[in-house]
């Protein structure tokens, strides 16, 4: 986008499709580039209107406010199926979690991006597929394949939203990073949306029993189930069209938390071994340490993703450098003990689940690791770590597909 930005000085139309196609990756790669063009009237002029300091929020045009209305009234319907159609809720939820949010967030991408119709057709038939497939699955709460194609859906729904939000620039490394960066912020935004919600939730359940009023279960049901289904719906609004509102939130929870996670996870590992615990034959410990893995690896994405963002200093790099080379030491073991179970009491959907997962979180974590050495060493900008770091989503993806789609019928459904 910034050689776009250079090369459109004299564009003012071009330039106002790249502010309205993402406005938050528009206004950081102008200000970027703004000092070496700042001698243009027209970059003044956006200059001012990019970061002119507005305190209050902006809430869009009317129609942007409409459409977030109705997808959030739609979440709440889809969320409240089962009472609707009178469908067991432990037949449903499960099942269908991952589509009260993932559709809707897709299609406001693909509205707000004016994508082309093959590519909303494409996100469609792939949503509607999986939708029809999971719900067709025969029920068995203990079957393994079922459990994993359930965790898998919503992993692979988020990917068809990333798809969206890509638009027309899918191998994009900086549009992909932009990806990130927005789960990032929606994260902190719907946090603070749902923690907002919950105060007023209690204090108006505590106004109303003072008056000898009972609403608790009215309330929970259709008022705290449609926030929830709303939440990141809003919370999408907000960070697009306010990027200010977290910008400079998200990168200090990645300076923070960087260092504070690397020293844990070193305490964490001797406490392991002080402690004797075995995850070769603890199938429930072994479990925990593959979810610690995930969250770590989380917090690596998001750091790298924050860190061109907010000008990461060397220091920076080498606790980054750091976290990684632990989190491999994490994964190493993780796989060694699911390598080493699957050889002692064979094959299952879950082991082989695991095993894949953590055979891709390893290869993304060598090639992050490595690049993020070279950074250290002043051998690579830390843009060749958003690189190998960015290139590899596509990768999780199909991995969720494969899940989803392939394991239980290779399986027999068991």
């Amino acid at each position: 986008m910034k050689a776009d930005v250079i090369n459109n000085l004299d564009n003012p139309r071009h330039l106002e499709k790249l502010y309205r196609d993402n406005r938050a990756a528009f206004k950081r790669e102008f200000n970027a580039v703004y000092p070496s063009i700042q001698e243009n009237m027209l970059a003044q002029f956006w200059n001012e209107r990019l970061n002119f300091e507005n305190e209050g929020v902006s809430w869009g045009s009317a129609q942007d406010v409409v459409f977030v209305l109705l997808a959030a009234i739609a979440a709440g319907l889809i969320a409240k199926i089962p009472v609707i159609f009178s469908i067991d809720p432990e037949f449903f939820y499960p099942r269908n979690l991952g589509f009260i949010v993932f559709p809707l967030l897709t299609i406001y991408f693909a509205w707000q991006q004016k994508l082309p119709a093959k590519t909303i057709v494409l996100a469609a038939v792939i949503i509607v597929a999986s939708a029809v497939y999971i719900n067709l699955l025969p029920r068995n709460d203990k079957s393994d394949t079922f459990i994993l194609a359930c965790i898998h859906l919503p992993l692979l729904l988020w990917a068809v939203l990333g798809f969206t939000y890509l638009g027309d620039a899918p191998n994009s490394t900086p549009k992909r990073l932009d990806f990130l960066r927005y789960n990032g912020d929606l994260v902190v935004m719907t946090t603070i949306i749902l923690i907002a919600g919950a105060l007023m939730s209690g204090i108006t359940i505590g106004l109303f029993r003072l008056i000898g009023l009972g609403i608790e279960r009215f309330y929970v049901e259709y008022i705290v189930v449609w926030g929830l289904a709303a939440a990141p719906i809003v919370g999408t609004y907000l960070v697009q069209t306010n990027p200010q509102l977290v910008s400079k939130v998200s990168p200090v929870i990645a300076r923070i938390f960087t260092p504070l996670v690397l020293v844990m996870l070193v305490i964490y590992l001797a406490a392991v071994i002080y402690a004797g615990k075995d995850p070769y034959n603890n199938r429930e410990f072994l479990l925990i340490f593959n979810l610690l893995l995930i969250g770590v690896m989380a917090l690596i994405v998001f750091s790298v993703a924050e860190a061109s963002k907010s000008s990461r200093n060397n220091f920076g790099n080498l606790l980054l450098l750091g976290l990684s080379v632990v989190t491999i030491l994490v994964n190493g073991i993780a796989l060694s003990a699911i390598l080493f179970r699957i050889s002692e009491w064979g094959i299952t959907p879950n082991r082989i689940a695991v095993l894949g997962g953590n055979i891709l979180m390893l290869t993304n974590l060598l090639a992050v690791t490595y690049q993020l050495l070279r950074t250290a060493q002043g051998r690579k900008q830390i843009s060749s770590v958003e690189n190998s770091l960015v290139s590899f989503l596509p990768v999780y993806g199909v991995w969720a597909m494969l899940v989803l789609f392939v394991f239980p019928v290779a399986f027999g459904f068991r």
